[in-house]
């Protein structure tokens, strides 16, 4: 054998070697990744399909996870063009932590959306943060969707600040002076009043008081209201709501009634 053929037949030899063990190679590499990382990697990798809804599973399946490295791989959900991938992306980062998520749902308060919106704001109230307080109020005042002004009501409930109760109880009491956008007949949705009303007695600031006594003792408001506000002022507990709460017990709505008997109860047990 010449020194020519001893060299083809050496590299044929390296070249089939190599085709050989690469697979192996690949294998081992991939099989690097614990379970938790290749389930990571393979919702970013959805993440970047066409269709939206797979897109939308994608993040629901890392919202599931519970866990932060998850919620950094859904962030870029934020920014998806399909607004019901945005809306499934607000919940499916809040593994970041209440202040993370907070900066990053801020900005999208101002969605074209009203779904996009809405959902945000229940998100920023699963925060618990104060810092979601101040965006969570001017939605309330401002936004032109009852839904999503609801939505920002019961999620200042859920943050529990009290530097909300003013704001809140200036829309239960029709004295929305705080708003850009003031309605000269003040607040007049039912579900944004009743959330606005339970949302200050989880609140349980003694501010919200007189604004509670005024909504349960006026019956030009909906009884399912006035439910809401007698339900309140018992979880508030101030005396001052004793005599409001005795009237309202004598109500010919029996679930009004029965709220009010309810309250008094914890006023007076």
């Amino acid at each position: 054998m010449n020194n020519s053929t001893g060299i083809l037949l050496r590299l044929s030899v390296l070249v089939i070697t190599c085709s050989l063990t690469a697979p192996a190679f690949s294998v081992r590499q991939s099989g690097s990744l614990t379970p938790a990382q290749s389930a990571l990697e393979k919702q970013r990798q959805r993440l970047s399909a066409t269709d939206p809804e797979e897109r939308r599973d994608a993040l629901m399946q890392l919202w599931a996870m519970h866990r932060a490295e998850a919620s950094r791989v859904a962030m870029v959900g934020l920014t998806d063009s399909s607004p019901m991938v945005r809306a499934v992306a607000a919940k499916a980062i809040l593994a970041l932590g209440p202040e993370e998520s907070v900066a990053a749902l801020t900005p999208l308060l101002g969605d074209k959306d009203e779904f996009v919106r809405k959902e945000v704001a229940y998100a920023l109230g699963q925060t618990k943060s104060r810092n979601a307080t101040a965006a969570l109020a001017q939605l309330l005042l401002n936004d032109k969707k009852d839904g999503v002004r609801a939505a920002a009501a019961v999620s200042l409930g859920e943050v529990g600040d009290e530097t909300a109760v003013v704001t809140l109880a200036n829309v239960l009491s029709g004295d929305d002076n705080g708003s850009a956008k003031k309605k000269s007949k003040g607040e007049r949705n039912t579900f944004v009043l009743r959330a606005v009303a339970r949302s200050l007695g989880q609140i349980k600031s003694r501010a919200a008081v007189p604004a509670l006594i005024t909504v349960l003792t006026n019956e030009k408001f909906d009884d399912d209201i006035r439910r809401e506000a007698a339900r309140s002022l018992g979880m508030i507990g101030d005396p001052a709501a004793v005599p409001a709460l005795r009237a309202a017990a004598t109500s010919a709505d029996p679930y009004l009634a029965q709220a009010a008997f309810e309250s008094l109860r914890k006023l007076n047990p």
